[in-house]
């Protein structure tokens, strides 16, 4: 088996190496200590391709391989650790789940525009009473005509007070236990959509986490990703992923 990066791999390095020395690193620290969201820098690497690497071009993405992506992730977490969670969020949890579970209809509307870099996405699983074991969430999504009405708590949100557009999980059918978990897609400006304070972490500060409030938020039938039941699943797929985005932010601090 050959272990050699390939021509485009090195590439790919070269490339967010230098764009993490020239425009991430100068201001990495007092953005830390500011706890300031890093706007212009993710505007940048979502034109550059870096928020949708594994997103077919035809969806807004760069259609790279995983060593790539974990290369990227990697250099950039070298000089900012929370640059390096933002994209892991938005590439291995957003950016996958609408690709591998979304329709046209939700990839035309969302995931061209996240993988491009023009909107920001979170995903939202966590709950007071629910981190590692997800089967124990109580955010409900009950079915009212062609509308699903929300209610519940999610925290911990990576990129909570910035996204426009949260993936969320929600219970539709409580005797089913994780095959009654399903998925949406929710718009910031949703009516009832409550985005609460800024955590104040002791580090990875300028990647801002919040809780979630769903108060009776209403949200069209279009927006269910997958099929009812199908959420456990998704979140499962989501978080494999997920675990290697973090794994090389870790490599890129050490």
């Amino acid at each position: 088996m050959n272990f050699e990066f390939t021509e485009e791999q090195n590439y790919i390095r070269e490339t967010i190496r230098n764009f993490s020395k020239n425009e991430i690193a100068p201001s990495s620290t007092e953005r830390d200590i500011n706890g300031e969201f890093p706007e212009q820098i993710i505007k940048k690497l979502g034109e550059l391709g870096f928020m949708g690497m594994m997103v077919p071009a035809e969806w807004g993405g760069s259609e790279l391989d995983t060593i790539s992506y974990v290369t990227a992730i990697e250099e950039v977490s070298k000089v900012d650790a929370s640059v390096g969670v933002i994209m892991s969020v938005i590439n291995s949890l957003v950016c996958h789940v609408l690709n591998e579970w979304g329709n046209d209809y939700q990839k035309e509307k969302y995931l061209k525009n996240i993988a491009s870099g023009k909107m920001i996405g979170s995903f939202c699983l966590s709950e007071p009473e629910a981190g590692s074991d997800a089967t124990q969430q109580k955010t409900t999504a009950e079915r009212d005509g062609d509308n699903y009405i929300l209610n519940g708590i999610k925290n911990w949100i990576t990129n909570g007070t910035k996204s426009e557009v949260y993936i969320i999980q929600a219970v539709t059918d409580k005797s089913k236990s994780y095959k009654g978990i399903s998925t949406f897609i929710v718009d910031r400006n949703s009516k009832g959509l409550e985005i609460g304070k800024k955590e104040d972490k002791m580090g990875i500060r300028s990647s801002d986490t919040c809780s979630l409030g769903l108060n009776s938020v209403k949200v069209p039938k279009e927006n269910l990703l997958g099929n009812e039941g199908e959420g456990f699943k998704i979140a499962m797929d989501a978080l494999n992923g997920g675990r290697i985005g973090i794994a090389a932010q870790a490599l890129g601090i050490a």
